[in-house]
């Protein structure tokens, strides 16, 4: 029997409810071999508010929580039982339809792109090309401009300032502008 990824349904917004309410239910009940990893998959983002940076988390894949485990009778019943879960992805209802795990592909794909965002958080940047802005920092700050590019992998952006009525770009940190 090899340990296999599963992904189970639950009310959206409850994800880490049932996650902590899975882990303490493992731990009393001894079931720390047959299931060993509770996930719920997260994306960071680094954002300006209020001034301040700060790192978001959010949830790629909401109203889902992954679980990793020897697949039985006895572990599938232990998960399904569990307030908050719905059901397994993939089994087709009935009292005895064991899930599908999920493919060794799918796994890469979930957990290649959260290790990745766990070492630099992705920058997001709430502006969008054509949007009025004025910068608030720097040696062009109180100029109002146009957004014209956005460079997330650098945090900055590109914007069109009118300077003694010629158009010049002008590349700035995202937080160096605010919308108008």
């Amino acid at each position: 029997m090899e340990k296999e990824w599963y992904a189970i349904r639950v009310q959206s917004n409850k994800e880490d409810r049932v996650r902590k309410t899975l882990e303490r239910k493992i731990e009393t009940h001894g079931y720390e071999e047959r299931i060993t990893s509770v996930v719920v998959p997260v994306k960071k983002f680094e954002e300006i508010k209020n001034g301040k940076k700060r790192v978001r988390s959010e949830k790629i894949y909401p109203g889902y929580v992954l679980i990793e485990l020897f697949m039985d009778e006895q572990t599938w019943l232990f998960i399904r039982e569990t307030p908050g879960v719905g059901d397994f992805v993939g089994s087709h209802g009935g009292t005895h339809t064991k899930p599908y795990p999920l493919t060794p592909d799918e796994v890469a794909k979930i957990f290649g792109s959260d290790e990745s965002s766990e070492e630099k958080p992705v920058i997001k940047i709430n502006f969008d090309i054509g949007e009025q802005v004025k910068i608030k920092d720097g040696p062009f700050e109180d100029f109002d401009g146009v957004v014209e590019e956005i460079l997330p992998d650098k945090g900055r952006i590109r914007v069109t300032v009118n300077i003694f009525g010629r158009a010049a770009p002008v590349e700035l940190e995202y937080w160096q502008a605010e919308k108008i």
